[in-house]
C-alpha cells in the first residue's frame, strides 16, 4: 500500500511539473516579439518623425493580422541625438535590459558604423534602415548587419548614368565632412570617370554637417571655374545651399547632381526655391501608380492624415523585411535569423527587393529625375524607378573589400 501512495505522488508531482512546463511555455509564446528602434528622431526630425510613423503603420497592421509566430511585436525606440556614444548607450540597455529580438535603425553614417560594431562584437542582428555608407556592408561590413536603402555607391551610380550624358568635363563636388559625404564623393568619382575618362574634378569643398557657411564654400567652389557640381549635402545645409546659389545666380546656371534632393522632406523646406534641373535622386509620390506604392500611400494616408514621405517607406520597409525574415527563420534566434535574411525576399512600397547574400545589401532602389516647379512647390520630372539590383557592383568587387570572416 505505501509504495502505491508513494508512486501516485510520484506521478501527481511529476504531472504538475509537466502543467508548470505546459503553462510556462504558452507563457513564453505571448511574449512579444520586441525590435529595439535607435535613431536620430530629435536631430533629423523631418525624416524620422515619418520614418517613425511609416514603422508604425508596418506594426500596427501585422499585429492585426496576429503577429508573428503567434506573437505580438512590440518596437521599443530611442532617440540617439544624432550622436554615435548615444546609440550604443542605447543598443546596450536595449539588448541587455529590454532582451530586444533584434536591432534596427540608424540614420548617419557614423552612428550607423557604430551599431554595426556592436552587433558584430555583441551578435546581435542589426538591421541598418538608413545609413547609407559603403563601409556598412564593406570594409567594415559584418555577419551581424544588413542593410535596407541604396547606398551611396548605389545612388552614385544611378546619377552617374545621367551626369556621363552632359557636355560638363570639369566637376567639383561639395559634401559633409564625415562618412557618408567621403563615401558618396568617392563612390561619385570613381563611377563617373569610368564612363567619362576625358572628365576632372577639379575642386572639393567639405562643409563640417550642419555648420555650412554657404556664400564660403559657394565661392571657393566658383573659384575652379567647374563646368557642374555633384553634391551631397542634406536637411538644413541643403537650404542654405540652393538659397545663396540662387542669389549669386549660379542655379540654375551651373548644372548640378545632387543625393537625395529630390525627397520631400527636402523639397518641402525649399518650396519656391527649388532649383530647376538639378538631377537628382528622390520620391516623386504622387505620380507613381503601382499597385504596391498605392495600397501603401493609401493606407498611410488613411493613418496619419499626410502623404508619405521617404522615411515613411523606409521606416515600414525596415520592419516588412524583419517580419519576412522572422517568417522564414520561425525563429527569433540571431543566428537562425542571419541566416533567414541572407538572401531574403520581402516586399516595400517601391517593389520586390532581397538582402544580397554575399554583402547584406539590400535591391531596394530608388527614383532618379529632374527637379521642377509645380505652383510654388518643388516637384520631380522626367523621373524613372532605378531597381537597385542593377546597380550593385560585382561579387569580385565586393569580395575585395568585405571582410572575408564577414562572408561567412
Amino acid at each position: 500500500m505505501e509504495t502505491i501512495v508513494k508512486f501516485t505522488k510520484s506521478a501527481l508531482m511529476g504531472a504538475l511539473m509537466l502543467a508548470s512546463v505546459a503553462s510556462l511555455a504558452q507563457a513564453a509564446s505571448k511574449t512579444p516579439i520586441k525590435i529595439g528602434e535607435i535613431n536620430s528622431y530629435s536631430t533629423m526630425p523631418q525624416f524620422t518623425q515619418p520614418y517613425r510613423q511609416g514603422w508604425q503603420l508596418a506594426v500596427e497592421e501585422i499585429n492585426v493580422a496576429g503577429g508573428l509566430l503567434g506573437r505580438k511585436v512590440e518596437v521599443i525606440a530611442r532617440d540617439d541625438a544624432g550622436k554615435p556614444e548615444e546609440a550604443l548607450r542605447h543598443a546596450i540597455e536595449l539588448t541587455s535590459k529590454e532582451k530586444v529580438d533584434v536591432l534596427a535603425g540608424g540614420f548617419l553614417s557614423n552612428v550607423g558604423l557604430a551599431l554595426a560594431d556592436h552587433a558584430q562584437k555583441n551578435k546581435r542582428l542589426f538591421i541598418a534602415s538608413e545609413p547609407l555608407t559603403d563601409a556598412l556592408v564593406w570594409e567594415k561590413g559584418n555577419r551581424y548587419t544588413f542593410r535596407l536603402r541604396p547606398s551611396t555607391y548605389m545612388q552614385a551610380a544611378m546619377l552617374v548614368e545621367e551626369a556621363a550624358k552632359l557636355p560638363a568635363k570639369r566637376w567639383a563636388t561639395i559634401a559633409p565632412n564625415y562618412e557618408y559625404g567621403q563615401s558618396a564623393v568617392a563612390s561619385f568619382k570613381e563611377l563617373l570617370k569610368a564612363k567619362r575618362p576625358d572628365v576632372e574634378f577639379v575642386g572639393e569643398q567639405w562643409p563640417a554637417l550642419g555648420k555650412l557657411e554657404a556664400g564660403t564654400t559657394l565661392q571657393a567652389t566658383m573659384q575652379s571655374k567647374p563646368d557642374a557640381i555633384f553634391n551631397v549635402t542634406f536637411g538644413a545645409d541643403l537650404a542654405k545651399l540652393v538659397r545663396e546659389g540662387n542669389q549669386r545666380g549660379i542655379f540654375p546656371k551651373t548644372p548640378v547632381v545632387s543625393l537625395l534632393s529630390g525627397e520631400p522632406e527636402y523639397l518641402d523646406v525649399l518650396k519656391d526655391e527649388t532649383p530647376k534641373g538639378w538631377i537628382v535622386t528622390g520620391y516623386p509620390w504622387d505620380q507613381i501608380d503601382s499597385n504596391e506604392h498605392a495600397s501603401f500611400a493609401a493606407n498611410y494616408y488613411r493613418r496619419f492624415k499626410e502623404y508619405p514621405k521617404v522615411g515613411s517607406v523606409v521606416g515600414y520597409s525596415t520592419m516588412q523585411a524583419i517580419f519576412a525574415g522572422i517568417k522564414k527563420a520561425n525563429s527569433t534566434d540571431n543566428e537562425k535569423l542571419v541566416t533567414a535574411l541572407r538572401g531574403l525576399k520581402f516586399s516595400t512600397p517601391f517593389g520586390p527587393a532581397e538582402f544580397r547574400a554575399i554583402d547584406h545589401q539590400a535591391t531596394m532602389g530608388a527614383y532618379v529625375g529632374k527637379l521642377d516647379m509645380r505652383g510654388n512647390k518643388g516637384t520631380m520630372v522626367q523621373w524613372r524607378y532605378a531597381d537597385g539590383r542593377a546597380y550593385l557592383p560585382t561579387d569580385a568587387y565586393v569580395k575585395a573589400r568585405r571582410p572575408a570572416e564577414a562572408m561567412k
